[in-house]
């Protein structure tokens, strides 16, 4: 789009000023109409830019070296980016000013997560091109980097945060590299680098004493490592999930060092337990957050008494303990800094142990009971007497929560923003009408709340108008009518699930066509659709970027050719078991700029010849791709090649 002649009187406001109004912009759709507008605003959002998000690599030299204030950049939209591309990036990186004079934009931050075209020789170009001015650096879910690879990121000695999460071929040696040489690091994130021992920790630990996070959850260390581990001397949190060789011994070795340790999360250590839990709390009487989730099997009397003396800790989270008598008085009463609770499918849970807990909690602003079958109206009750500040409430299957419950919400409750009530059978229109009075609700899931109907949603749609996620899923009483007051109420919704709302037809979705800022719709199992509907939502939900049709067996290719033509931001559809045919495929696949995660199993009108060429016209961009496992035998196997090698994963169902 050409932009409009600059306005003389934008001549009177200097470049300065110009870029501090710029600043104020919040939003990336204002700030595109701002740099739209004329002239000397794109200027001025060239000059002002710190940070570069691509999904076209061929566009990232003419772009850095356009915008000269750049500090992040982000490639991980890019897995064709390789080690060629990156010549080109280095040249612009390291650019020349108007006057000639050499000007090395100073990127801060490198986000290269998926990068999987990327590898030892050009990732140590672009971090020699950076220089020490490389802060942050995330290369997760690059699978294939190894050793050599990590030798690279040694040579950016400035760095402070690096997030290596599945790079599966990372072993002790590539980490001794990057210990030694970034010995000023802060944050470090090993998960899932399952070649990653022991030794390869220690390493970390004697070179890198500055480290104040550390995240080795899924790794098969040992105790050995935790007692590396407590001789960080600047230590505040620690994430460790499911590392199921740590036992009660590492962590008494825990208790007794990392002086600074405020955040812990041991959730899924299967070897340990309570007494080992003790040693921590005990040792760090300043904890602020302790998620101890289903890795013990009761809240032993003594944690109680420990956890009843941390005065500051405002995060507990022991889903799936079992709740003895007098627990959750222990808690209540002495832990009065508490903001968020977790106790998701903790076994034993009653009534009367959510009456003990919650008057101490008057700051309580999250709370999750997940799974608690037995609590009531009466719990319910309890929390919204004592907990005025709730903002979140997760109650997924508690069946025996009724419509009193909902009133009791909607009356007390208005700071609520995010609402789980998914499989609570009792809820009916009327609890929604009640709950219609918290008009400050962000997100309500609804799913499998089989008793509510369009009446209900006309009282939600009336009232909450902030609402920007909504779950319907397998809600049989909702229709058209449902989504009428939907999208006259609710236009900010932004994530919309309908699957198997069977009730709804082509009128319904039209009105959802009718809700412009719809990014994410889920309308798995709709017969009731066909190609018109999907039309409809196509042509009016173009910010749509995820797209879930399975089993939506009615739809024709004009409907996928619609969805072709308008959803031009699409970055995830999920067509299985749909009738597309072979035409309809190659149109959806080859004109989705944006697509990179596609599930095609089981497309029964859709032949060997018809996959191989939908998944030609799309290889540069496809991150994922899922598909029957009898394909792998009858696609090309120089085209899977080339998909690999091009950075996209391929699943096998």
């Amino acid at each position: 789009m050409k932009c409009p002649s600059p306005c003389p009187i934008l001549s009177l406001l200097t470049d300065d000023l110009l870029c501090r109004i710029r600043s104020k912009i919040a939003e990336e759709p204002d700030k595109k109409s701002f740099r739209l507008t004329c002239k000397t605003f794109l200027r001025v959002d060239s000059l002002s830019r710190t940070r570069l998000r691509v999904l076209r690599p061929e566009f990232l030299p003419g772009l850095i070296a356009k915008f000269e204030s750049l500090e992040v950049l982000d490639l991980s939209l890019c897995p064709r980016v390789d080690d060629g591309m990156v010549v080109l990036m280095v040249g612009a990186i390291e650019g020349t000013t108007g006057e000639g004079r050499r000007r090395r934009r100073r990127i801060r931050t490198l986000v290269l997560r998926r990068a999987t075209g990327l590898r030892y020789m050009g990732l140590e170009m672009l971090v020699r091109a950076c220089g020490e001015s490389v802060e942050t650096i995330d290369v997760s879910y690059c699978c294939e980097f190894g050793d050599r690879e990590a030798q690279s990121l040694s040579l950016a000695i400035g760095l402070r945060d690096l997030r290596l999460d599945k790079c599966l071929n990372m072993t002790d040696v590539g980490l001794a590299h990057v210990a030694v040489g970034c010995g000023r690091l802060e944050r470090l994130s090993l998960k899932w680098c399952m070649e990653v021992t022991d030794l390869g920790i220690e390493l970390v630990t004697k070179k890198c004493l500055g480290l104040r996070f550390l995240d080795v959850s899924y790794l098969e260390v040992t105790s050995e490592s935790l007692r590396c581990i407590a001789m960080l001397p600047a230590l505040e949190s620690l994430a460790m999930v499911s590392c199921p060789l740590v036992d009660d011994v590492g962590l008494s070795f825990l208790g007794s060092g990392c002086p600074l340790l405020k955040v812990i999360d041991i959730s899924r250590c299967d070897g340990i337990s309570a007494t080992g839990i003790c040693s921590v709390v005990k040792g760090h009487p300043n904890l602020v957050q302790l998620n101890a989730s289903h890795c013990m099997v009761e809240l032993s009397s003594a944690l109680l008494q420990l956890l009843k003396d941390s005065k500051n800790l405002n995060t507990l989270i022991v889903d799936g303990a079992r709740v003895l008598q007098s627990t959750l008085h222990t808690i209540g009463s002495g832990c009065k800094s508490l903001v968020e609770i977790g106790l998701g499918k903790c076994t034993g849970l009653t009534d009367s142990d959510i009456r003990e807990l919650v008057p101490g909690c008057t700051h309580l602003k999250i709370l999750n009971l997940t799974c608690c079958v037995s609590i009531t109206d009466a719990s319910i009750a309890a929390i919204v007497h004592s907990c005025r500040k709730l903002v979140c409430l997760k109650l997924e299957s508690c069946s025996l929560i009724t419509e009193k419950s909902l009133e009791m919400i909607g009356t007390y409750c208005k700071l609520l923003e995010e609402l789980d009530l998914t499989d609570c059978v009792g809820i009916n229109d009327t609890a929604l009408g009640y709950l219609s009075m918290c008009s400050e609700l962000v997100c309500l899931k609804l799913g499998l709340c089989t008793s509510i109907s369009d009446k209900g949603l006309f009282f939600i749609a009336s009232n909450c108008s902030k609402i920007r996620e909504l779950d319907l899923y397998r809600c049989s009483g909702i229709g058209d009518h449902g989504m009428a007051t939907l999208s006259g109420g609710c236009k900010k919704l932004k994530k919309l699930n309908v699957s198997y709302c069977n009730l709804l037809t082509d009128r319904g979705m039209e009105y959802i066509g009718r809700l412009g800022d719809l990014s994410d719709l889920e309308l798995r199992g709709m017969n009731g659709i066909t190609a018109a509907g999907l039309t409809a939502v196509a042509a009016g939900c173009e910010s749509l970027s995820e797209l879930d049709l399975k089993y939506c067996e009615n739809i024709q290719d004009v409907g996928f050719w619609a969805v072709a033509f308008y959803l031009k931001n699409m970055r995830q559809i999920n067509l299985s078991n749909c009738t597309i045919s072979d035409m309809g495929l190659c149109m959806v696949m080859s004109s989705l700029p944006c697509l990179q995660d596609a599930k095609l199993v089981n497309l029964t009108h859709v032949s060997v010849k018809g996959y191989e060429l939908a998944l030609k016209a799309c290889c540069g961009r496809l991150k994922k791709v899922k598909m029957l496992a009898s394909l792998k035998f009858q696609i090309s196997p120089e085209l899977l090649q080339t998909l690999t090698a091009r950075g996209c994963r391929i699943r096998w169902d």
